[in-house]
């Protein structure tokens, strides 16, 4: 359970819906919220991501919850022309702006996908590297989720997860708080849809912590789990391995 106790769920009803449409309605504003609220730094924390997984030219990716597409514009980067990224996501105006994007932007190994993390469309490893950004927290059942990431990802690849979570007892945590929990859900509601911008702080203080994650990556079967916390703890950086089986048959 998540080290912040809520006395009321964070959704009335079916999660997936309730994301799907949600994601739907803030779509158009979407990315100009985000630069907004992460001061600019978002694109930078998934090109750390990137690099730290050590993304390299060639290779086969899938950026699962992909929404408009940035994480896959940078996985796209860094595999280059003759890599390939598949970036997938079951909200469809999300994927629209994003492909609209992608196209503006030249990147012809980008290939978008409406799919849903719980039950991805891709042969047992498919892919050297599977992505998720600030997306595994809003899916309906984080194993499923990541029991999935792992399957498509071929022996010896990498699964990455980049989230927001709680930062670590400080002095600043009282500050960071005050912005995550009253100050972004304001501006998220003069700009867009407040109950949207209600949801991100609250699924936040439900999620998992940064040890419940790595220990649920773990149960899925990966291994050798690095963290990286960034800005302040805030967010969060979790890459793990999935191991080479002797005898392993691949589909």
């Amino acid at each position: 359970m998540s080290s912040v106790a809520r006395k009321k769920p964070l959704v009335i009803g079916e999660k997936s819906r309730y994301v799907r449409a949600m994601f739907a309605t803030i779509a158009p504003r979407y990315d100009q919220l985000n630069s907004l609220l992460s001061f600019h730094r978002h694109h930078a924390w998934r090109q750390q991501a990137v690099r730290l997984a050590k993304v390299g030219p060639g290779e086969r990716c899938l950026d699962v919850c992909t929404g408009t597409g940035d994480f896959a514009l940078a996985l796209a980067r860094a595999v280059g022309e003759q890599g390939t990224v598949v970036g997938a996501d079951f909200c469809v105006p999300m994927l629209q702006i994003g492909l609209q994007k992608i196209r503006n932007r030249g990147y012809r190994q980008i290939k978008m996908a409406v799919a849903d993390a719980q039950a991805l469309p891709y042969p047992n490893a498919s892919f050297d590297v599977v992505t998720v950004g600030f997306g595994v927290r809003n899916v309906a059942s984080l194993e499923k989720a990541l029991a999935e990431m792992v399957r498509v990802t071929r022996p010896g690849g990498r699964v990455v997860i980049l989230e927001f979570t709680r930062p670590r007892p400080s002095p600043l945590r009282p500050l960071l708080d005050l912005y995550l929990f009253k100050i972004l859900p304001n501006i998220g509601g003069w700009l867009s849809r407040k109950e949207a911008y209600t949801y991100l702080p609250e699924s936040i203080a439900q999620f998992v912590s940064r040890e419940e994650l790595a220990a649920a990556m773990q149960r899925a079967g990966l291994t050798q789990i690095t963290i990286y916390d960034l800005n302040f703890g805030t967010v969060c950086i979790h890459i793990g391995v999935r191991p080479a089986y002797t005898g392993e048959v691949l589909q």
